[in-house]
C-alpha cells in the first residue's frame, strides 16, 4: 500500500507539473492579458542614457512618449538616487514639451537642450530652468567640463563663418533669384537630405558661472584649422566627439578632405586643444578604415576608440585602439578578439574598457582588461547599451529584452549581479501579453549552424495552427537581437497580431564572428536564401502549430531585397511586404549616396567582374517569376536605397495583374520617424499579411 501510495503521489504531482507547464505555455486558460496593439506600442516610454553626476551619487534621465491624442511627443528628465533607487521627476511631463542632452554642471545644477538652447536648473522638483545660452542657431551633442569652465557643442555653420556669421549667410542665401545647387564632385546627397555648404563643426566657449548671471563667451571653432577640402560641398563634417576630463583637449571623429568621400570608409580620429591655437593633430594617419567611439580615461591621458582596418569594408571588425597623449604611442588590445565591439567606456580605476559587444544575437556588457587584453562578460542574456561607470563598484546601463522595453539596470561590478532601477513602462504594460523570444539553431548553407528565434502567437493554445511572419533584417551585416526594438520590427507586434514570428540571423549577420559575417560577399541571394528557407522548413517541422500554408515575409533595406530575392525564387509565402528594398542592383547602385558598400558588397556595374556579380545577385533578373501579393513602402527621402527601387517592383507586378500596393510617404526617409506614419505603417503591414493569411488579428487594426 505504501509503494502504491507514493506511485499515485508521484502521478499526481507530474500531471500537476504538466498541467502548469501547459498554462505557462499554451495559454490555454481564460487569459486576462491584453495583446501589444499598434496604439499601445506607440505610447511606450523611452529611456535615455543615464548621466552621472560629478559625486557619483546620481544619475539624469530623459523618459519620452507619444501621445496619439493630441499627435505630440513628450520627453521629460528625472533623477535616481543610485544607492537608494529613488526617482524624482525634475521637469513638466505634458504632449509637446521636450528636451534632450542633459549635462551636470555640478552636484546641485543640470543642464539641457531645448529647440537648440541650453537651459539650467536647479535640482530640485518645481524649480525654474532658465537660459543660460541663446545661440543664433540651433546647437547640439552639448558637454560641459568644470576644470576648465567650458561648455563644448556642434553647430552647421558655412566654411570658416562664426555662428553669427552663419545667419547672414543663410538670409543671403535665401534672397537669391534661383535655387540651383551645383555639383562637381559625388556625394552631392547623404541618407536624407541635399549637400549644403552648412556642416557641422565643432565648438567651444567659455560659461561664466555667478551667482546673479550664467554667460557664455565668444565661442571657438575647433574644427576650422582642419586641412582645407577641395571641394566644400562635400568637405569634411564633425561625426562624433568627446572633451578630457580637465576639459584642455578634445578628440573628435571627422572623415578626410578627399574627393572619394562616396566610396570611402575612411574616418580619422584628430587630437586637438581646446585653446584652439593649434592645429588638430591626426592621431589615425596609419589606418584606412572607420573610426569610431573616442573616450578618454578617466585621467585623461589616453585616449580609447574603436577602429576598422579594412578599407572600403563598412562592417569590418572593430578593434580597440589605445593612444597615450603623451608619448603619442598607439596600440591594439584584444586584437584576437573575434567579436565586434560598438562602443567604449573607462572604469574609474582606468584599468578596464567596457564594451557593448554582440554576441550570437545578443548584446552585452564586457569587461577588457587594459594591460592584457583578457575578456569578461558582465551579462549574459538581453541587449545592453549605454553602460556607464558610477563609482569603482558599479555601472549603469539600459538593458531590453524581446519581452522587456528598455530600463536604468545597474550592474554591481563586483558580484556580476543587476538590478532594475527603473520601471518606465510598469503601468501601461500590466495587463499586456509580451511574448518571450525561444532560440533555436539548425544547419543552413554551408553546413553552418545558423541561429533564429521564435515568438508565440498571442493568445497561444499548442493544438491550434498559426499563420508565421518572417521577419528579415537589413545590413546585411546585421543581427535581429534579443532585445525591445521601438521601429517597425519588433516582433511582438507580429506575435500580439495572432502570428507565429520567426527572426533568423541568415549569413551576413553580425553577432557570429567575422568570418559568418563576411561570408555575405557576393552572395546576396545565396547563402541569405538558402538559410531563410532551411530555417522556414525547421521551424515548421519542429513546432506543429506553424502553419506553412499561411506565411508572409517582411523585411527593409536589404530585408526588402531578400523579400525581392523570394518573390523571384519561391512561391511558399502567402504575401510579402518589402520596406526601402532593392529591386535592381544595377539601378540601385547608380542611384545609392554611399558606393563603397555596393563596391564592396557586390562589385562596379561597368567592370565585367563586377558586373557579374550584381546580375548573379539581381532580384529583377527574376521579375518573370514574381506572382506573389506584395506591399511595399517607401520614403521619398530615402538616398540610400531610392524610391525607384519600390516603384519598379510595384509597377512591374501591377502591369501583370499580380496583387501590390504602394505606401508612399513624402516626408520619411530609409527609417520611418514620425510616430503618426509609423501608426500607419503598421496598420496597412498588419492588415495586408492578415488579409492574405486569413488571420482575424486578436485587436481592431483599422
Amino acid at each position: 500500500m505504501r509503494g502504491v501510495s507514493l506511485s499515485i503521489v508521484f502521478r499526481i504531482v507530474c500531471l500537476a507539473i504538466w498541467a502548469l507547464c501547459c498554462y505557462a505555455v499554451d495559454g490555454n486558460i481564460a487569459q486576462a492579458n491584453q495583446p501589444l496593439s499598434i496604439s499601445m506600442f506607440h505610447s511606450l516610454n523611452r529611456v535615455s542614457t543615464p548621466v552621472i553626476s560629478p559625486n557619483q551619487k546620481l544619475a539624469l534621465f530623459v523618459t519620452s512618449y507619444y501621445s496619439q491624442d493630441t499627435n505630440k511627443s513628450a520627453a521629460y528628465l528625472s533623477c535616481i538616487d543610485i544607492a537608494s533607487g529613488n526617482i524624482v521627476q525634475l521637469t513638466e511631463n505634458k504632449p509637446g514639451t521636450s528636451l534632450s542632452n542633459p549635462i551636470w554642471f555640478d552636484d546641485n545644477t543640470f543642464g539641457f537642450l531645448r529647440h537648440g538652447e541650453l537651459y539650467k536648473q536647479e535640482l530640485r522638483p518645481g524649480a525654474i530652468a532658465t537660459v543660460v545660452f541663446n545661440p543664433p542657431i540651433a546647437i547640439t551633442s552639448v558637454s560641459y567640463r568644470a576644470n576648465s569652465g567650458l561648455i563644448s557643442f556642434i553647430a552647421s555653420v558655412y566654411p570658416n563663418s562664426t555662428l553669427e556669421e552663419c545667419v547672414a549667410l543663410k538670409h543671403a542665401g535665401s534672397t537669391k533669384s534661383d535655387s540651383a545647387q551645383v555639383y562637381d564632385n559625388l556625394w552631392a546627397r547623404h541618407w536624407n537630405e541635399w549637400m549644403t555648404l552648412e556642416k557641422p563643426n565643432l565648438f567651444v566657449a567659455p560659461l561664466n558661472i555667478s551667482e546673479q548671471v550664467w554667460r557664455v563667451g565668444p565661442e571657438i571653432n575647433l574644427s576650422a584649422a582642419l586641412p582645407r577640402c577641395p571641394d566644400a560641398l562635400t568637405r569634411w563634417h564633425i561625426d562624433d566627439y568627446t572633451i578630457s576630463p580637465s576639459g584642455s583637449s578634445v578628440a573628435f571623429l571627422a572623415r578626410p578632405p578627399v574627393e572619394n568621400m562616396t566610396w570611402s570608409t575612411s574616418v580619422h580620429v584628430y587630437l586637438a586643444s581646446t585653446t584652439g591655437s593649434s592645429r588638430p593633430h591626426l592621431i589615425t594617419q596609419h589606418t584606412n578604415g572607420q573610426a569610431s567611439a573616442p573616450v578618454f580615461s578617466s585621467d585623461g591621458r589616453r585616449l580609447a576608440w574603436l577602429q576598422m582596418e579594412t578599407p572600403g569594408y563598412e562592417a569590418d571588425t572593430n578593434r580597440i585602439y589605445i593612444h597615450t597623449i603623451a608619448t603619442r604611442e598607439t596600440i591594439s588590445i584584444a586584437h584576437d578578439w573575434e567579436l565586434s565591439p560598438h562602443s567604449l567606456v573607462w572604469s574609474k580605476d582606468d584599468r578596464t574598457l567596457y564594451s557593448i559587444t554582440g554576441k550570437r544575437g545578443r548584446n552585452l556588457v564586457i569587461a577588457v582588461d587594459v594591460d592584457t587584453g583578457h575578456r569578461q562578460e558582465l551579462t549574459t542574456s538581453g541587449s545592453a547599451g549605454s553602460v556607464r561607470p558610477a563609482g569603482n563598484q558599479a555601472a549603469l546601463y539600459i538593458y531590453s529584452n524581446v519581452d522587456q522595453p528598455g530600463d536604468i539596470h545597474m550592474l554591481d561590478l563586483v558580484s556580476g549581479k543587476s538590478k532594475q532601477l527603473t520601471e518606465v513602462n510598469k503601468e501601461k504594460l500590466k495587463d499586456v501579453h509580451l511574448s518571450p523570444a525561444e532560440e533555436f539553431w539548425f544547419n543552413g548553407a554551408k553546413g553552418d549552424k545558423v541561429h533564429g528565434w521564435l515568438l508565440r502567437p498571442y493568445g497561444f493554445e499548442r493544438r491550434k495552427k498559426y499563420p508565421i511572419a518572417l521577419l528579415i533584417h537589413g545590413g546585411p551585416q546585421q543581427a535581429s537581437v534579443q532585445g525591445f526594438m521601438h521601429s517597425q520590427w519588433n516582433p511582438n507586434m507580429y506575435a500580439s497580431a495572432g502570428f507565429v514570428t520567426v527572426v533568423i540571423n541568415f549569413h551576413g549577420s553580425s553577432t557570429y564572428g567575422q568570418n559568418f559575417t563576411d561570408s555575405i560577399r557576393h552572395r546576396w541571394g545565396d547563402y541569405p536564401y538558402v538559410d531563410i528557407m532551411r530555417g522556414i522548413d525547421y521551424v515548421t517541422s519542429r513546432y506543429s502549430f506553424a502553419d506553412k500554408s499561411r506565411m508572409a515575409a517582411l523585411g527593409g533595406s536589404f530585408g526588402g531585397y531578400m523579400v525581392n530575392w523570394l518573390n523571384g525564387h519561391t512561391d511558399e509565402f502567402k504575401c510579402f511586404v518589402s520596406h526601402d528594398g532593392k529591386f535592381n542592383t544595377i539601378s540601385g547602385y547608380y542611384g545609392t549616396d554611399e558606393l563603397w558598400f555596393p563596391e564592396w558588397d557586390l562589385g562596379t556595374p561597368w567592370q565585367g567582374a563586377g558586373r557579374a556579380i550584381l546580375e548573379v545577385n539581381n532580384p529583377e533578373r527574376f521579375a518573370s517569376s514574381f506572382k506573389t501579393p506584395t506591399l511595399f513602402i517607401h520614403g521619398e527621402k530615402d538616398f540610400r536605397i531610392p524610391i525607384t527601387e519600390s516603384l519598379g517592383a510595384w509597377t512591374m507586378l501591377r502591369r501583370r495583374n499580380i496583387p501590390a500596393r504602394l505606401v508612399y510617404f513624402p516626408d520619411e526617409d530609409h527609417w520611418i520617424n514620425k510616430m503618426g506614419n509609423s501608426i500607419r505603417w503598421y496598420t496597412e503591414v498588419i492588415d495586408w499579411i492578415a488579409k492574405w493569411t486569413n488571420t482575424t488579428p486578436p485587436y481592431h487594426i483599422r
